[in-house]
């Protein structure tokens, strides 16, 4: 757990505190997150919903209404579930999601972002936006389209083809205007 700001998407720039879950029930090969354990900083495991939640309120440091906490992951649906939210909904968080959209999520959740990964089935056809990582070999962003978001964003996928990735993604954008830009900005300035 970290406070600081969110880092990619609509909520881009905004101050959050971000809860990264670990594991993840897909194997992408472009995969950017680090499992690195629960060893460190903010890492843990918490006795119930109600210690992780008065944990995360710790964290913030706005005085802000209401304040923001960002579940990602891995995968975050595979560990939140009705009582971590109503825990957190408690502490007066938004609770903002970050999925692979394969798992159905329980209710409650204040704003829901789906990336859908290469040809996977989606559980989660609605929601507030759909973060699209991109190139992905086979998929095509148009198939999305069809879905119940209010905002669509590509992702250029980081590594070794950044360049190569952002300039695909931005062509695609200006291209097909139903697409915005998203760039992983705390990669940038160097923020988790």
């Amino acid at each position: 757990m970290v406070y600081t700001l969110q880092g990619e998407g609509f909520n881009s720039g905004k101050a959050v505190v971000l809860c990264r879950f670990e594991g993840c029930n897909l194997s992408c090969s472009f995969c950017d997150t680090d499992f690195q354990g629960i060893d460190g900083p903010g890492g843990g495991e918490f006795k119930s919903a109600a210690e992780l939640a008065e944990t995360a309120l710790k964290y913030w440091k706005g005085d802000e209404s209401p304040p923001q906490v960002l579940c990602t992951g891995g995968e975050p649906l595979l560990q939140l579930d009705g009582q971590l939210i109503d825990a957190l909904h408690a502490m007066g968080f938004e609770i903002l999601l970050e999925t692979n959209g394969t798992i159905e999520p329980p209710e409650g959740i204040d704003w829901i972002c789906v990336s859908p990964k290469e040809g996977r089935d989606l559980m989660i056809r609605k929601g507030n936006e759909l973060k699209l990582a991109f190139p992905q070999e086979n998929t095509d962003p148009a198939r999305y389209l069809e879905l119940d978001f209010e905002y669509f964003y590509l992702q250029p996928i980081s590594g070794i083809n950044t360049k190569k990735n952002t300039r695909s993604a931005v062509e695609y954008c200006l291209n097909n205007p139903r697409w915005a830009l998203s760039l992983q900005i705390h990669k940038y300035i160097g923020i988790p």
